[in-house]
Parts: C-alpha cells; structure tokens; sequence
C-alpha cells in the first residue's frame, strides 16, 4: 500500500504485538523532526553566572546600586556570584565580609536561593545564589 501510493513505510512500535507501522515520506518526516528539535534549541534559555564584587566597608549608596544589578540578574533568570575581595588589614576582620553576605542573603530571600554558601578563598570570599 505504501509503494503504490509513492511513500515509505516507517516502524513507529517495532516491540509491540502486533509491529505498529506508518506509511509516510520518510525525508520529509526526518526534516520535520530537525527543524522541531533546531526549534527547541532555539527557545533554550542559558543560565548565566553574574559576578557582583563587593568591599568589606562598602558604602551605603555603592551597596544598593549593586543589589539593583542583583536583582536584574535575578529577573533575568541567571545566577550571581557576589565576590568580597579582602585587602591589607581587611583581612584581619572577615565577620565584617561574613555580615556583609548575610545582609546579602537577607534581601535577596525572597527571590533567590542560596546555591553556595559563604566561603574563603585565599583573599576573597565567593557565595553563589541562584533564582527561585
């Protein structure tokens, strides 16, 4: 029936009882599936990883333009990794960098989640959150 009408005759259920089969254009079927699988790449959104650095002793005016930008990101769907760099004798008071994360975390509860907690790394610690 598939030759006489000029199309191919396709397995869809090769395992069940009895085989179910399709007469079909196999190209066309085949080109259709490409262009729906290109289609759904296409509408596949990235997630980002955003870095916002900070200081210890950040200013009042300086630390709500950065959780502005925070909060873009969030409504963007990506990620942020808030980065505080120690310098010189900041390095001796890390709870003012521990505070100032937990301050971080607070205000951005509501829409973010907290994917990496606080840690040290060498001279600057890193934490992660993610969109909720």
């Amino acid at each position: 029936m598939a030759a006489a009408a000029g199309l191919d005759l396709v397995e869809i259920a090769p395992n069940s009882v009895p085989p179910v089969c399709k007469a079909l254009d196999y190209g066309r079927f085949k080109f259709q599936a490409q262009k729906k699988a290109a289609e759904a790449r296409k509408k596949q959104k990235t997630v980002e990883i955003k870095e916002i650095k900070m200081r210890p002793n950040i200013d009042t005016h300086d630390y709500e333009v950065k959780m502005r930008a925070v909060k873009r990101f969030f409504d963007e769907g990506d990620k942020v990794k808030v980065t505080l760099r120690f310098r010189g004798r900041e390095m001796a008071h890390q709870e003012l960098g521990v505070r100032l994360l937990d301050r971080v975390k607070d205000e951005t509860s509501t829409i973010a989640k907290v994917e990496s907690e606080p840690r040290l790394e060498g001279r600057q610690m890193t934490m992660v959150l993610a969109p909720r």
